[in-house]
């Protein structure tokens, strides 16, 4: 069964930042003003390598995947639903 048909496609996929990264840092979390979860960090554009010796918030961007598409894969693709539920704090 081809569970990709089940997706929501209009689901925010991932998004970029300023987050000061470096090598090392994908699977780090990323969370909002609030303190809440919004995304895991996964890579950086090639102008984030010089955030190993100075910050620049100029064009260094680190890339991730937004919280919404791990929860939606993990209902929709693995049939994660209680995992789901937990992490959202559902009762």
């Amino acid at each position: 069964m081809d569970k990709k048909s089940n997706l929501n496609l209009s689901t925010k996929f991932n998004f970029v930042s300023d987050a000061d990264i470096i090598g090392g840092n994908s699977g780090s979390p990323v969370v909002n003003k609030a303190n809440e979860f919004i995304g895991i960090i996964f890579d950086g554009n090639i102008q984030s390598l010089v955030l190993d010796c100075i910050f620049s918030d100029k064009q260094a961007r680190a890339v991730s995947v937004d919280s919404a598409a791990i929860s939606e894969a993990l209902r929709k693709i693995y049939d994660a639903n209680a995992l789901v539920d937990e992490l959202e704090g559902a009762k």
